[in-house]
């Protein structure tokens, strides 16, 4: 068992043996990717919906607080069941996000996304989709509503990458 201390996460992970496979990434490309393998190392034993479902409350559990401050109606997430707040800086060209929610399901969904993007570039997080949703089966683990709010904090993430690449004039 090994931890990595991340800005405000502490993540408990257990060592994987290295993929057989091997993917070229040319050097030009090299600096929009991200690797996922931390997210996707957390989910590794989980092998029912129900496992993947706690995982990710445990994951909202112990998502770091949001300042007052940005608690504010400019910051709601629209399109998520409940009430989530989502606000992002850049700093020295990376993104970093913070975000609540009243509920923990939510909380964790948000905290899994920032897990996987935070401290990026705003073109990681514009260029690079979230695939390991898929690959780990939590899209299909959720229902349709919780879903979708996925999705919509995942666009706003974007939204807010293009805003500090394209910044008004």
């Amino acid at each position: 068992m090994r931890s990595i201390k991340e800005r405000n996460y502490t993540v408990f992970f257990t060592l994987c043996q290295p993929q057989t496979s091997t993917f070229v990434i040319f050097s030009h490309i090299l600096c929009f990717m991200k690797d996922f393998s931390l997210v996707k190392s957390l989910f590794k034993d989980c092998l029912k919906p129900e496992d993947r479902y706690q995982k990710i409350i445990a994951m909202g559990k112990k998502l770091p607080p949001i300042a007052e401050k940005h608690r504010i109606s400019e910051n709601i997430i629209p399109g998520c069941q409940s009430i989530v707040y989502l606000h992002t800086e850049l700093r020295e060209g990376k993104l970093f996000f913070t975000a609540a929610s009243d509920a923990l399901i939510s909380s964790g969904l948000a905290a899994l996304l920032i897990l996987a993007y935070d401290g990026t570039s705003p073109e990681v997080v514009l260029k690079q989709e979230p695939s390991f949703l898929e690959e780990l089966q939590i899209t299909t683990s959720l229902t349709p509503g919780r879903s979708n709010g996925l999705a919509s904090m995942y666009l706003r993430m974007q939204q807010d990458a293009l805003k500090f690449l394209l910044p008004l004039k």
